[in-house]
């Protein structure tokens, strides 16, 4: 479920089970052009095939994005529309994300309240988060 926090990883995953569900048809290949009256047979069953993907593909995309989420993007009727849409509202929160996980992981201490294996723990988690937003950390 996209919650605000973890779009990427929301997108890999939508992506992923969408491939499985043989419904990524929509999201991958532009919209066929529109039937006329001269249209084959093979024409008719690309459009309908693509037109059946676009509609649960984009029904699936929408009900795994909170209703929070769901409320800002402007009303979409193509699947491939919607995540682009969805994403360009990540891109400024993925920014400040990024410069709170950097802020946070540069300040953290070892302060003997837990462990040291949660405390490396923690430091991956944070590297592994930058990491999704592509933020190049070194060693």
């Amino acid at each position: 479920m996209l919650n605000g926090n973890n779009f990427s990883n929301w997108k890999e995953n939508l992506l992923f089970t969408l491939g499985c569900l043989e419904l990524v048809l929509a999201v991958l290949v532009d919209e066929p052009p529109a039937l006329t009256e001269k249209s084959t047979p093979q024409e008719i069953a690309k459009h309908e095939r693509w037109e059946q993907s676009n509609r649960l593909s984009l029904m699936f995309t929408k009900s795994h994005a909170s209703m929070g989420i769901r409320g800002f993007i402007p009303e979409c009727t193509k699947a491939k529309a919607f995540i682009k849409a969805v994403e360009e509202q990540f891109v400024s929160s993925n920014k400040a994300l990024a410069s709170t996980l950097m802020k946070k992981l540069s300040s953290k201490s070892f302060d003997n309240s837990r462990n040291m294996r949660e405390h490396i723990m923690e430091i991956r988690d944070m590297a592994a988060q930058l990491k999704s937003l592509e933020v190049d950390i070194s060693k």
